[in-house]
């Protein structure tokens, strides 16, 4: 018998040969119409593949991370079946489901390819899909997999079999496709109801320059139409929430590709809104005790090596920068931390100057492939909100609390407050990618874990996720439209004071070694502010807006008191402009409201007799009339933080 024990910990018995798919059934018809697969053990398999002996299952369906990604993988496959049925001849690269759906990698050989044939291969899908196919898994020998593919003469394939090894490999079969892949399925194509290819780029073999450009067809499917058709209705309002198309349009930041491509150029309007962010950060930063410091762009290449990135990131930096000194190099600033830890060894350090709290808005460098480039959320020059605390081993946890604390402060007045905190710890298996001392590496792990419990964060284990020098409480937090952003992160760290021999001196005269904090609620504030503006549509809080008022003199008779209450405004910190073109109200109105004005001052006759302003506020309307110190004191309420 075969002993099955269930997320409630309640254990059932089946007959060898039972399936995930046979324990929904003895639960309930209607689960097992909706299981797409199953954990066994802890690993995804098919929810029709014979169970071990003793198993911990979890089924999976389409609400659960995993149920989705098998069902875009098999999605996948579905879409190979249907390009090999009307293109014979190609030859297939992978396939993998991706967050938002899945692609599939094509060498079209001497067959012509574009978007305009989306549509045709959208239809031989459904009608293959209609056909429900089963997902049939099969294990098969290398050898027999090496004479499969050379026969076929697909060179892709045969290069990933290359890499297997002999008793690993398996074979994937539905209708008459098959396909090299480790799975899983979901029990049939039945379950595909829905599908949208979404568009097609091109992609080296392997992500190598080096290699063939292939054709990537990029796809997206749901169990039922009217997800498709919420999905598509998303997609379109985050089109026109591009921070890429708003950025353009609200004067915020631009690119140059004489400058580089990857190097943001800020405009006025978007220097205003980053010190805003910035300022604001950093009076938070100096009410909770931290130190202002400024570093330089570039390191010389042993402080790097030293810190243990130059050997992480070494082929991620930008190339080494030679001086008219023979053997001098310098590279530019990939991390902010190593001269941090060289401030801290700038002087001897006693156990009462601890925790010392660096804080640095510093500009970093790293060189991102072109192809991955996209906007300012992946960019080669981006400043860092850094800090990093020096601390006793016993201040740790404190220290920590602390800084969960302002990140929570952060996300609330900028309104993110859907997030879920990821304790990002080390992959439990290749534990020699990671540096330092494991009873040290288990210490900070249980501290983060505490201190979450404590906080009474809503928390999720990832392993693998943690940085190479420690592990992290990242804070994954949900935009406007639902999607998971990686916004600030707070990471312990024990090997950097070791490697570059940090120390302060105890209450009992022996020299010890700190604990250091790494923590950056922003992130990156390029990053930052491109999530920002997709958050809010460009409806930035008051507070943070660049233009926080037009005023708009109905004619030109009444500039000369326009310009007046834009001086009075000015005079109180208040930001904004007065729109004195030959134009009429009503556009003046209207542009103002695309350029997200939060507020519109209007003066005519009335206006100007009584010394008031006529008051309308983006997405509200008319607010009536006010004193300029009413307004002032109106104003200032609504822009408190």
């Amino acid at each position: 018998m075969v002993k099955v024990t269930l997320p409630d910990n309640s254990v059932r018995e089946f007959e060898q040969g039972a399936t995930a798919m046979d324990v929904a059934r003895s639960i309930s018809e209607g689960l097992a119409r909706n299981v797409l697969a199953a954990e066994v053990n802890g690993e995804v398999w098919d929810a029709t593949r014979a169970l071990p002996e003793d198993t911990s299952l979890k089924l999976l369906t389409w609400n659960d991370t995993d149920g989705k990604s098998t069902f875009w993988h098999s999605s996948a496959h579905l879409l190979a079946e249907a390009l090999e049925a009307l293109y014979p001849g190609i030859k297939l690269g992978i396939g993998p489901s991706i967050e938002t759906g899945f692609y599939y990698d094509i060498d079209f050989g001497e067959h012509d390819f574009s978007s305009d044939d989306l549509p045709k291969v959208e239809a031989k899908m459904v009608e293959l899909a209609k056909q429900k196919n089963e997902y049939m898994r099969q294990e098969i020998s290398k050898g027999d997999a090496l004479k499969f593919y050379e026969d076929k003469d697909d060179e892709y394939k045969l290069d990933l079999l290359s890499g297997l090894e002999d008793g690993s490999i398996t074979f994937y079969h539905q209708g008459n496709f098959t396909d090299l892949c480790r799975g899983p399925h979901i029990p049939h194509t039945g379950f595909i109801k829905a599908i949208k290819l979404m568009n097609v780029a091109g992609a080296y073999w392997r992500g190598d320059e080096k290699n063939k450009m292939l054709t990537r067809i990029y796809g997206v499917t749901f169990p039922k139409k009217k997800e498709l058709d919420e999905y598509l209705q998303r997609l379109e309002e985050a089109q026109k929430r591009d921070h890429r198309k708003l950025g353009q349009e609200l004067d915020l930041f631009t690119f140059s590709q004489r400058v580089g491509q990857g190097l943001p150029m800020w405009l006025p309007k978007g220097a205003v809104l980053r010190d805003r962010l910035t300022n604001f950060l950093k009076k938070a930063q100096t009410r909770m005790g931290y130190l202002p410091v400024v570093t330089p762009h570039i390191g010389g290449k042993d402080l790097y090596v030293t810190s243990g990135h130059y050997a992480k990131y070494g082929e991620d930096s930008f190339q080494p920068i030679n001086t008219p000194h023979e053997g001098e190099e310098y590279l530019l600033k990939p991390m902010n931390c190593p001269h941090h830890c060289e401030i801290y060894k700038s002087r001897p350090r006693s156990y009462r100057d601890l925790p010392l709290r660096l804080a640095e808005f510093g500009t970093v460098y790293r060189y991102e492939q072109s192809g991955e480039l996209h906007g300012l959320t992946r960019v080669r020059s981006f400043t860092q909100d850094d800090a990093h605390l020096f601390c006793r081993p016993d201040q740790v946890k404190e220290e920590f609390a602390k800084v969960i604390d302002l990140v929570l402060y952060v996300f609330k007045s900028l309104g993110f407050e859907d997030y879920v905190a990821q304790v990002s710890l080390r992959d439990q298996e290749n534990r020699e990618k990671y540096i330092g001392d494991e009873a040290l590496w288990e210490e900070a792990e249980q501290n983060i874990k505490e201190v979450a419990e404590e906080k009474g964060l809503n928390t999720i284990v990832e392993y693998g996720e943690a940085a190479f020098y420690g592990p992290k409480l990242d804070f994954m937090v949900r935009d406007a439209l639902g999607r998971s952003w990686q916004l600030g992160t707070i990471q312990v760290d024990y090997q950097l004071p070791q490697r570059f021999e940090l120390e302060y001196k105890d209450s009992d005269n022996t020299m010890k070694r700190p604990v250091m904090i790494h923590r950056a609620p922003f992130g990156s504030l390029e990053r930052f502010i491109a999530i920002l503006i997709e958050h809010t549509a460009g409806n930035f809080p008051l507070w943070l807006a660049p233009e926080q008022y037009a005023v708009l003199p109905v004619s030109e008779k009444y500039n000369d008191y326009a310009k007046e209450v834009e001086a009075m405004l000015a005079a109180e910190d208040l930001s904004g402009f007065a729109d004195l073109r030959n134009e009429k109200i009503g556009r003046k109105i209207r542009d103002a409201e695309v350029q997200k004005v939060p507020f519109m001052l209007i003066v005519g006759e009335k206006e100007q007799g009584e010394q008031q302003v006529s008051i309308r506020r983006k997405g509200e309307g008319d607010l009536g009339s006010m004193s300029l110190k009413d307004f002032i004191d109106f104003f200032k309420k609504e822009a408190a933080v």
